[in-house]
């Protein structure tokens, strides 16, 4: 008898329909991965089953039993736990209160909170999780954002779920992290644990589940044991296209340099880093986290300026003080934190799209409304935005929507010289990749001098037409397309090359 069985689900918002027609089934000791794109329903339905909605048509089956979650008491009352993409931490209480938050152990005196053995249960659930060295007293807010997502994962771990919804669980935390995280899914499973896994990531999907389910539209529309449905296949079901037609073609010749960079370094987090990107072309930068990539970004950008080396666009001295400079100067840079650094949450897409591109619908430091909402509705179009009114706070778009408007908004200023990614197509689905690695492609085409960087070696491999690999603040190896060898790059990002390999500069 399956653990969990959904039947014909079925929700919409305002009459559009988010689910249509979703059925599956998963045995307890089971991990389920659920995929497909942005829109496909995967949040919906997690919603439905973790009671933060409640659907309009179908069934929910709990070992047999027909279930009504009508709200999130009840789902954990059923033994459903879910972690959402999105932190749901409380910064300024310590990991254990936010761990035990509404179940704190008390003594003989209600209400009087037994802190001491409040620690004990935190301490005991991060050790099994792995994660000894996490102090249970310590502020949230004190905490990395990877810790952080560690800690929001041991808070549903302290209900003993029978049931455990993780939605892009490993989108901040390291491959250390992420092993751990892996460790604890397998042994959860194997002491009956049913686990629904939501990924962008398909290594991932067929590193841990057992069986997976394809969302698209809102319908369930292949269904099967991991083992059996391959990765063309997988990739097929969600996009419509096979998996040869991820990565676009290169159809221009790289030109002058546009960026040069000499000998840039900032204290102990990097030193002597110097590359070259030219125009119309893609250089990848690739390393492990930590390894310095974003930093390196970052100072190229005037958003943490270096204290030594020197940064050329087009042949002039282009140290940016701040990022403006280098907007200004016809620089882009689309961080990997799109909420924290990229978006203004509570504002409107058109609000957030108009950000960097002001000059061109407030020439004289007045707005022009109609300007500014033809030249957003014209990306919005352009980059098949889903959303209800442009109008409506970005918050409310999905993670890939969200992505697009961030990319409106620097494609929205004119003459981009120099763009630089970081992190593009993090926690967003292969759709919405293909879109925005054929957008990439394009600029490159245009003339756009393109820094890639990424952690996703697939996605590095596959759309760079050169190659750096960064460890320890230090561009250790750099390869022509040619030379791209996935286990050669690993190698070097890790540290277990002989030696480096950095050929000359190619200009």
């Amino acid at each position: 008898m399956p653990r969990l069985a959904v039947s014909h689900i079925a929700k919409s918002y305002d009459g559009n329909p988010a689910v249509r027609d979703i059925s599956f089934e998963v045995a307890a000791g089971r991990v389920l991965a659920l995929c497909g794109e942005n829109g496909a329903g995967k949040s919906t339905l997690m919603k439905v089953l973790s009671g933060a909605t409640r659907l309009d048509s179908g069934e929910i089956l709990l070992d047999g039993k027909a279930v009504a979650i009508g709200g999130p008491s009840d789902a954990m009352a059923l033994g459903i736990c879910t972690v959402y993409q999105e932190l749901s931490l409380l910064p300024h209480l310590s990991v254990a209160e936010n761990m035990l938050l509404g179940s704190m152990p008390t003594r003989a005196l209600p209400f009087v909170v037994d802190w001491p053995q409040a620690n004990r249960i935190a301490a005991r659930v991060l050790a099994d999780f792995g994660f000894p060295e996490i102090d249970p007293a310590a502020l949230v807010s004190s905490l990395s954002v990877a810790r952080q997502q560690i800690v929001e994962i041991a808070k549903a771990l302290v209900a003993e779920p029978q049931i455990l919804i993780l939605d892009e669980p490993t989108a901040v935390i390291s491959a250390a992290e992420a092993t751990k995280l892996f460790d604890k899914v397998r042994s959860l499973a194997a002491s009956g644990t049913t686990v629904l896994y939501i990924s962008h990531r398909l290594e991932e999907i067929y590193a841990i589940a057992d069986e997976i389910v394809v969302l698209k539209d809102g319908r369930s529309v292949l269904a099967g044991p991991a083992a059996e449905l391959d990765q063309g296949r997988l990739i097929h079901a969600m996009v419509g296209r096979p998996l040869s037609a991820i990565f676009p073609d290169r159809k221009g010749e790289a030109g002058k340099p546009v960026l040069e960079v000499e000998n840039l370094a900032l204290g102990d987090v990097f030193e002597d880093v110097s590359f070259s990107v030219r125009a119309g072309e893609i250089v990848g930068m690739f390393g492990l986290v930590g390894s310095g990539r974003t930093e390196i970004a970052k100072a190229i950008f005037g958003a943490r300026p270096a204290d030594g080396g020197t940064v050329r666009l087009n042949g002039v001295a282009a140290d940016f003080a701040t990022p403006f400079h280098a907007v200004h100067a016809h620089v882009a840079m689309l961080t990997e934190d799109r909420q924290g650094d990229g978006l203004a949450l509570d504002a409107s897409v058109i609000d957030n799209a108009g950000l960097a591109s002001f000059p061109r619908y407030a020439p004289n430091g007045v707005i022009d409304g109609a300007k500014r909402r033809q030249l957003v509705g014209t990306k919005i179009r352009e980059l098949s935005i889903r959303l209800a009114d442009p109008a409506q706070p970005v918050r409310q778009l999905s993670g890939g929507n969200q992505q697009k408007v961030v990319l409106a908004k620097w494609l929205l200023v004119e003459n981009i010289q120099l763009f630089i990614f970081d992190e593009p197509t993090r926690g967003i689905d292969i759709a919405t990749k293909v879109e925005i690695y054929q957008m990439i492609r394009d600029l490159a085409d245009s003339g756009v001098a393109v820094l890639l960087i990424s952690s996703e070696m697939p996605e590095v491999l596959g759309m760079a037409d050169r190659l750096l690999v960064v460890r320890d603040g230090r561009i250790v190896a750099e390869f022509v397309r040619e030379a791209f060898r996935p286990e050669t790059v690993f190698a070097h990002a890790a540290g277990l090359a002989s030696q480096d390999a950095r050929p000359e500069q190619l200009h």
